[in-house]
């Protein structure tokens, strides 16, 4: 089976005919933003082979934010589905842009990778300033932030994202994430 693109328009369009819209951003991007009637799917879960709710006949329309995620996983995403599958072209920028309504909670905590990125540029941003005008002590901190950064991409353990995520912003959404994911997957979530 070959996987296709649609537009926003068109994606709108197969929607209202009974296809299934399937988001494969991780479950904090979609609570912050998500299209409407999507249901959450996230690309490593799909990866693993866990397909449960995905439709048995409805065609099925994947998207992410801005559609490179769904790109890059075309292969195995063509894998998932059981009958017609699509990306949505652009994702959800590409959604908004064509003017079309989305769910948005901006009460909910910035992504978890956005803001181990604030965090740690910050940490080098501020290292890198303190040792140019302090004490060239003060670069240790970006080097020990760039060590971090390393091991978590080679281990797939960040050790400042665990921090972040006991950080009070942050607890209320980890608590209805573990909440939901005793639920079974990809059920549509509460507007």
């Amino acid at each position: 089976m070959s996987i296709s693109t649609l537009t926003p328009e068109a994606a709108r369009d197969r929607l209202t005919r009974g296809a299934v819209l399937v988001d494969v951003r991780p479950p904090d991007e979609f609570a912050r933003e998500r299209i409407a009637q999507a249901r959450c799917a996230p690309l490593d879960r799909l990866a693993r082979g866990d397909r449960t709710g995905l439709p048995s006949g409805a065609a099925v329309i994947f998207y992410c934010r801005s559609g490179n995620r769904t790109r890059m996983g075309t292969a195995m995403l063509e894998t998932c589905a059981a009958g017609e599958a699509y990306i949505l072209e652009g994702g959800l920028d590409a959604w908004k842009r064509a003017g079309l309504p989305v769910q948005a909670d901006p009460g909910r905590p910035l992504e978890l990778s956005r803001q181990v990125q604030i965090v740690a540029g910050g940490l080098v941003l501020a290292g890198t300033a303190a040792g140019a005008w302090l004490s060239p002590w003060f670069l240790l901190l970006p080097g020990f932030v760039g060590g971090g950064l390393v091991f978590a991409g080679l281990s797939g353990f960040c050790g400042l994202a665990r921090v972040l995520m006991r950080m009070p912003w942050n607890r209320r959404f980890r608590d209805a994430v573990s909440a939901a994911s005793a639920r079974p997957p990809l059920t549509k979530e509460p507007s």
